[in-house]
């Protein structure tokens, strides 16, 4: 992840793997590379997410998101077909899986949840979470389902 001054730059920088938004107040160059790649010159590298875990040979589709949710605020439980990843800039997100939580908070810990396992989000904390998110999605499949048959447990409080 990396944010540059100009749509102009992001573009000129941007890599085979690379897609420009303008998202949160920046724009971002959000790559999708080999570990340790750097955009060229021109920007400012903001953080590195992954390994993702992904399945040789299948074909991904990437979908951007901007998460914008007040204290308190869920989402409802659900799954997706390949991983999902978070930056947050600001505020903190608990994720409940059936293998317990994960707290992603602005400056400290990136989320990543595998592909399959059923999830709720639930936004903690005081502040309002603002996060970029990526799910590296199956393209055959929709990147998101509803899950109606697991219920969480309440580990993450609003």
């Amino acid at each position: 992840m990396d944010t540059y001054p100009t749509l102009a730059a992001a573009e000129q920088a941007k890599g085979p793997h690379g897609t420009v938004v303008k998202s949160l107040d920046r724009i971002w160059l959000l790559s999708i590379e080999q570990r340790d790649w750097r955009a060229p010159a021109g920007g400012e590298h903001v953080a590195e997410i992954g390994p993702l875990s992904i399945n040789a040979g299948e074909n991904y589709s990437a979908q951007y998101m901007e998460a914008v949710f007040d204290p308190g605020m869920t989402a409802p439980e659900h799954r997706h077909s390949g991983p999902e990843a978070w930056y947050t800039l600001a505020g903190e997100t608990c994720l409940e899986t059936p293998d317990g939580m994960q707290v992603g908070k602005a400056g400290s810990h990136h989320v990543i949840v595998p592909a399959g396992p059923p999830m709720h989000l639930t936004a903690t904390g005081t502040v309002q979470r603002k996060a970029l998110v990526l799910i590296l999605h199956d393209s055959s499949k929709p990147p998101t389902t509803p899950e109606r048959d697991w219920k969480p447990k309440g580990l993450c409080k609003g």
